[in-house]
């Protein structure tokens, strides 16, 4: 008779319960067991998030200032090119002016500390370019001694052409010019000294290089080392103008300077 064999230990019978998902209770496809926790259904459908990679906004500031500084050098390169080439082609200059003569008919200080003073004033205007002519606005014309305003004039407005000397005359006078008692000018005049005057001339000119014309720009003529005497009787004293040196500069205003 044939002997049976049973087994060492009584075999489970029940279901099997599957494995939850997580670290080693995986099921083998990656789907949570039942029954499962709401943390694992959670986790099973919520889709993972990657950050996308951007740009900071200090990064777009540096690409918007290296580029700004690029367009500004590109823009002198380019002004620095043009220059040269016009002072190539045309050899610009600055205009000259010189103090011709001056006659002083009238220099009288009143008991009243009244100012009334005529002077006769001639200017030489140089232009020593070749190829450039120049247009003057109406010039304003203007006296000072020891910081006192002695008398204001105009120029009428004018064209300088070219290689040319244009002589400007005019009258500058004041009437009734209130000066100071602590002002040195006063004393000069009674003690009948000769007195430094300072002449200023203001306008503005455009230039005309080849067919090309410029825009109006600011000068300031300034004229210093004048002696000038007041007349004793009807005859107009001449001043003393061999010293006198003029000044031509550029007016150029840039928000609330002036340069």
């Amino acid at each position: 008779m044939a002997e049976k064999i049973y087994p060492a230990s009584k075999p489970n019978t029940g279901p099997t319960p599957a494995a939850p998902t997580g670290a080693g209770n995986g099921n083998g496809n990656g789907n949570p067991a039942f029954p499962a926790t709401k943390a694992q259904m959670y986790n099973a459908t919520r889709p993972v998030y990657r950050p996308q990679p951007r740009r900071s906004r200090r990064s777009c500031c540096c690409s918007c200032c290296l580029w700004i500084t690029f367009v500004i050098l590109l823009l002198i390169v380019i002004a620095a090119i043009a220059g040269g080439v016009v002072y190539v082609l045309y050899r610009p200059h600055r205009p000259s002016f010189s103090v011709s003569s001056l006659h002083v008919s009238q220099f009288n200080l009143t008991s009243s500390d009244k100012l009334t003073t005529k002077f006769n004033f001639t200017i030489s205007a140089r232009n020593p370019n070749k190829k450039i002519v120049f247009f003057y606005d109406p010039v304003s014309v203007s006296f000072n001694s020891k910081d006192v305003d002695v008398g204001d004039g105009l120029i009428p407005a004018f064209t300088m052409g070219k290689k040319n000397t244009t002589m400007l005359r005019t009258t500058v006078s004041t009437t009734g010019q209130t000066v100071d008692d602590n002002s040195a000018l006063k004393s000069d005049l009674k003690n009948k000294k000769s007195l430094p005057l300072k002449i200023q001339l203001d306008t503005k000119v455009k230039a005309k290089i080849g067919s090309f014309k410029t825009k109006k720009v600011p000068i300031r003529v300034t004229c210093e080392g004048i002696k000038a005497a007041a007349p004793t009787g009807k005859t107009a004293t001449t001043a003393t103008t061999s010293d006198a040196k003029c000044k031509v500069d550029l007016r150029i205003k840039i928000w609330k300077w002036t340069i």
